[in-house]
């Protein structure tokens, strides 16, 4: 599903942030709030929305909003949800009402360069992003079950980020805040102090450690030291009892110490709300670095045990993300969960044959060329 598009654009002057309509508005407040989508079938009144976005190539009356016309792409689009639109007709889908799997990229900028990043991170100033990230989060229905906040590092910007985080508690009340972050400026005990004093009520920090050596952890995050800052960091948060995930992404240069970090967070890290274990995205950093990174998932099954093991005997919460049900060993069913955004979410074709693909978590869309030999339909009867 691709979630932007683009037209010809006339009277778009700065980008547009709005909620989208399919109806016509009566309100005056609510149109100055929206990006009307028209397809043609009725006349609107144009005068007074944000913008106005069609497929149509003309426009037969009169518009004093601003345009975008031409526009491939859209039929993902519904009431509620929220989009930009930019100058160069570029229309960029923000928020989607309907989905259960929204975030805010904060921002691009990262202080760790991780092997296997799935958003390479790069090297602009987007600190005139976070109007947007404001305003968005106006925009957002507050029946929003969850909201991610991602990157990049998002917590770069310090008080930008607490500002965020305040942000969602006043105008999303009732909305879960799931924040990836590599934890390591939670090192300095006031900030995750100052987190803490936002009281949000239903915050989740997700937060990786890919070894319980230091140098390892390094070598994967490609930054010297950040394995004591993550560790310090994440002590700090518990101090200040601030919910953590700890994540850890599974491939070659992790899989065989496995079992040993699962020992090493039960004891150490014992607070942690739950631990997620997960299997490679294939995309950004990892295509560059694959032979490094790839291992057939069937082959690391050994370790996944041990190391699941290791952690429900500590009395962890375990969940395994991005795993496929027929190749994970069967005593790991019960901790598999469908965790892949629906939006780069497939199965294979060999998959719709599988008496189990609603239970499955499938695969990432770019995993498509390079994937598990064992992947293979469960059929029930002979299971």
């Amino acid at each position: 599903m691709k979630l932007h598009s683009i037209g010809y654009s006339s009277g778009v002057t700065r980008a547009i942030i709005g909620r989208v309509t399919t109806a016509q508005l009566s309100s005056p407040e609510e149109r100055a709030q929206s990006v009307l989508l028209w397809k043609g079938e009725t006349e609107p009144n144009p005068s007074d929305y944000l913008a106005i976005i069609t497929p149509r190539t003309a426009v037969p009356f009169v518009v004093n909003s601003p345009l975008v016309r031409s526009v491939t792409h859209l039929d993902y689009l519904a009431d509620g949800d929220v989009v930009q639109v930019s100058p160069s007709g570029f229309v960029r889908t923000l928020y989607r009402k309907n989905s259960r799997h929204n975030f805010i990229l904060t921002t691009d900028q990262c202080n760790s360069y991780c092997l296997m990043c799935s958003q390479p991170p790069k090297p602009i100033n987007d600190f005139q992003r976070f109007e947007e990230h404001l305003r968005l989060i106006d925009l957002i229905d507050p029946n929003t079950r969850e909201l991610g906040i991602t990157g990049g590092e998002p917590t770069l910007f310090k008080d930008q980020f607490l500002q965020i985080v305040d942000h969602c508690k006043r105008k999303l009340p009732e909305t879960a805040l799931h924040v990836l972050s590599n934890g390591r400026l939670f090192f300095y005990s006031d900030f995750a102090r100052r987190l803490a004093e936002i009281e949000h009520p239903d915050l989740m920090l997700g937060i990786p450690l890919y070894s319980d050596i230091d140098s390892e952890h390094d070598y994967v995050v490609q930054a010297q030291g950040a394995f004591e800052e993550t560790v310090i960091g994440l002590h700090n948060l518990a101090r200040y009892q601030i919910p953590v995930e700890l994540r850890v992404v599974i491939h070659r240069q992790t899989y065989r110490r496995l079992p040993r970090l699962a020992e090493f967070i039960a004891r150490n890290l014992p607070f942690a709300a739950q631990v997620a274990l997960m299997g490679l995205e294939m995309t950004g950093f990892v295509n560059s670095n694959l032979e490094g990174l790839w291992i057939d998932p069937h082959d690391y099954q050994q370790q996944l045990v041990l190391a699941t093991e290791a952690l429900v005997a500590g009395g962890m919460n375990v969940m395994l993300y991005n795993q496929q049900l027929c190749v994970l060993d069967r005593q790991l069913w019960p901790f598999a969960r469908k965790a892949i955004s629906d939006w780069k979410n497939i199965y294979l074709e060999s998959c719709n044959q599988c008496d189990l693909i609603n239970d499955c978590g499938g695969l990432f869309k770019s995993s498509a060329l390079r994937h598990s030999s064992h992947i293979s339909p469960i059929r029930c009867e002979s299971s």
